[in-house]
C-alpha cells in the first residue's frame, strides 16, 4: 500500500479551500487571491476602470445594452478591488509593528 495512512480525504478540495484560516465573508475570496490581496485588488480596480471606459464608449454610440453590461461589470470590479485593498490594509495593520516593537530591547 502506498498511502502512509488511511486518512487521505483531508487533503481534498475542502482542506485546500480552507487553507488560510479566514473569518466570515473572507471565505468568499479564492485562496490564491486571499494570499495576494494587494495585487488582486489593484488588478480588479484596473479592470473596473477599463470596463467602465468601455461602458462609456458604448454609451456614446447609443448601444445601451452593452453599456449597461460594461458599467455594471466595472462597478462590481471597482467594489471588489476596494474591498480587497481594505482587507489587505487591515491585515497589515494588525500583523506588522510600525516602530520595531521588541527589536531593540531596553536596558535598565
Amino acid at each position: 500500500m502506498n498511502a502512509p495512512n488511511h486518512n487521505t480525504d483531508t487533503k481534498g478540495l475542502r482542506a485546500w479551500w480552507r487553507s488560510p484560516p479566514r473569518p466570515g465573508m473572507h471565505r468568499m475570496i479564492a485562496p490564491w487571491e486571499y494570499r495576494h490581496l494587494r495585487v488582486c485588488g489593484v488588478t480588479r480596480i484596473v479592470g473596473g476602470v477599463v470596463a467602465a471606459t468601455a461602458g462609456l464608449v458604448c454609451l456614446s454610440y447609443a448601444v445601451y445594452g452593452w453599456a449597461a453590461f460594461f458599467l455594471v461589470l466595472g462597478a462590481l470590479n471597482l467594489g471588489g478591488g476596494c474591498w480587497y485593498l481594505t482587507i489587505a490594509r487591515s491585515q497589515s495593520a494588525r500583523t506588522e509593528p510600525r516602530h520595531g516593537g521588541a527589536r531593540f530591547p531596553r536596558h535598565p
